[in-house]
């Protein structure tokens, strides 16, 4: 029940970081992400504040014996650089480029709707679904 209780507040903080900072807006994405035209740098200080976040808590997180609601940590153990990462960066990018969103934003938007949603979500679970059958 804790580990619910602490995935529901986590995921409370970062919706309400996403939609303070207007990550869910595409336009506000897409004008950061056109640095030739009107540049918008806001988002470039979200995404610094995340970085210092980010290093911080992995210093005092993984200084502890075990995580809050674990008896250990699950770590990422590949290191490989392969095409399907490569792949997948790009896709990432070219999908973020166009539409202005990435996965963590689409689910939050998903709750205002809108087609521009569904489509990205349809594309991206419909890529997610192709890359497992592939794999096979």
């Amino acid at each position: 029940m804790k580990g619910l209780i602490s995935a529901f507040v986590s995921g409370g903080l970062f919706g309400a970081g996403l939609l303070i900072s207007q990550m869910i807006n595409p336009e506000k994405v897409i004008g950061f992400l056109d640095i030739v035209g009107d540049w918008d740098p806001s988002l470039a200080f979200v995404m610094i504040g995340a970085l210092v976040v980010t290093f911080l808590g992995y210093r005092f997180v993984l200084n502890q014996p075990s995580p809050a609601f674990s008896d250990r940590f699950y770590m990422p153990t590949a290191k490989d650089i392969d095409g399907a990462l490569i792949g997948g960066a790009a896709f990432f990018g070219i999908g973020w480029g166009l539409s202005g969103l990435c996965p963590g934003p689409a689910i939050a938007l998903s709750a205002l709707g809108g087609l521009n949603v569904v489509y990205f979500l349809g594309g991206m679970v419909g890529a997610m679904f192709l890359f497992r059958w592939r794999k096979r």
